[in-house]
């Protein structure tokens, strides 16, 4: 790889953290959010659930329409949003308008995610390509990661509109990288819309959205509800519960490194050992989640598996529906915030239902049924090269 295509690289990793921050920094100024506005937590949770659902609706139709334009010129046009609604947050005094500064960002975010694996996997050699998108995943599981406590600190020590000013700066400094390091990127080949849309008549599109939308369900489905399994089934305190969750942020960053190595080397073997060693660390977890020491072990495990998983994802979707790329990557983040919907949910029923213990239920039903599909994908595909 090119010197060049290394900083474009870069670039696209500090874009992805900046728009992961500003999607997920608010999970931890929520109470400054709602003292901020004066509406209860749960209110302000709506600007964390609306914004995930508004990308799971923009995430196939967005990329699509923006497919024939110049790449560039589309980020600068995502990335210029983001900056101007954060600074509306700084400024509102009214939750509609705060609320509407957080879904219209949320409706152009997959052009640009979809721009960034489109670009860093066309920098390299199609064999290499997984390694190259695993680099831009860094800078998602970094925005989840730093995101989070550094949102929560500079609110908690100075003010919430500084967090807001956090996310918009980070955005204004990938804004001005991208304006002057990035070459014009015009979309060579434009495919029409009805062309895209075709990838959605192959069954094999479908059972990989499926088979994507049920591991991330898996993952996210347990991993939610981490913070309140450690405080009342491992009975452990705040600052422990911290250090855990900023050990399985830093997992997920080791996880992403490590998928892009193990995707180019065994593609299928990797995705399909995926459902069963998430499960194996499930069960594991059902049995020693009370124990300190083991649960650091198990967090760390599942930290990276994570990590893992998420470019599993990209790769399900994006390879069976190649032909389409922005289109493809625009449904694997439909599907996997779809996932993040379904199995939060479900995680919220089990909690309810049976006990915060049982919450790993979710993950490992959503893992069965998740490499069902993944066989009848695999078996599809393997039928139709003998036919070919």
């Amino acid at each position: 790889m090119s010197k060049r295509n290394h900083l474009l690289i870069f670039i696209l990793i500090v874009g992805a953290f900046g728009i992961i921050n500003t999607e997920m920094g608010v999970v931890g100024i929520l109470p400054y959010i709602a003292d901020h506005f004066h509406i209860s937590v749960s209110m302000a949770g709506w600007m964390v659930s609306l914004f995930a659902l508004t990308v799971s609706v923009s995430g196939p139709t967005m990329p699509l329409l923006f497919s024939g334009i110049n790449r560039k010129k589309a980020m600068l046009i995502v990335l210029g949003i983001f900056v101007l609604c954060n600074i509306v947050s700084i400024f509102t005094s009214n939750y509609t308008v705060a609320l509407i500064a957080r879904v219209i960002p949320a409706i152009f975010q997959p052009i640009y995610f979809s721009g960034a694996f489109t670009i860093a996997a066309n920098s390299v050699k199609k064999e290499e390509a997984p390694k190259a998108v695993s680099k831009v995943f860094i800078g998602v599981s970094a925005g989840m990661v730093l995101g989070v406590p550094i949102a929560s600190f500079l609110a908690s020590t100075i003010s919430f509109q500084l967090s807001m000013g956090f996310f918009a700066f980070v955005n204004a400094i990938v804004f001005i990288a991208t304006f002057v390091f990035f070459p014009s990127m015009p979309v060579k080949e434009k495919l029409s819309y009805g062309a895209q849309l075709s990838v959605l008549k192959k069954p094999i599109t479908w059972l990989s959205i499926v088979a994507v939308l049920l591991l991330n369900s898996a993952v996210f489905g347990v991993y939610s509800y981490l913070a309140e399994y450690l405080k009342s089934v491992t009975n452990i305190s705040g600052k422990t519960i911290s250090l855990m969750l900023v050990i399985f942020g830093g997992a997920n960053i080791i996880g992403n490194i490590l998928a892009g190595k193990l995707l180019t080397k065994n593609a299928i073997k990797t995705v399909v050992s995926f459902p069963l060693a998430l499960a194996v660390v499930y069960i594991i977890l059902f049995y020693l989640g009370q124990f300190t020491l083991p649960m650091a072990i198990i967090t760390l495990v599942w930290g990276i598996l994570a990590g893992i998983g998420t470019n599993i994802n990209q790769y399900w979707i994006t390879s069976a529906a190649s032909k389409a790329p922005d289109f493809a990557n625009g449904l694997f983040l439909s599907s996997v915030n779809l996932g993040t919907t379904i199995g939060t949910a479900a995680g919220g029923l089990f909690i309810t239902g049976l006990g915060t213990q049982y919450v790993v239920f979710v993950g490992i039903i959503s893992l069965g049924l998740g490499l069902v599909f993944i066989l009848l994908r695999n078996n599809m595909h393997n039928h139709d090269k003998q036919l070919s």
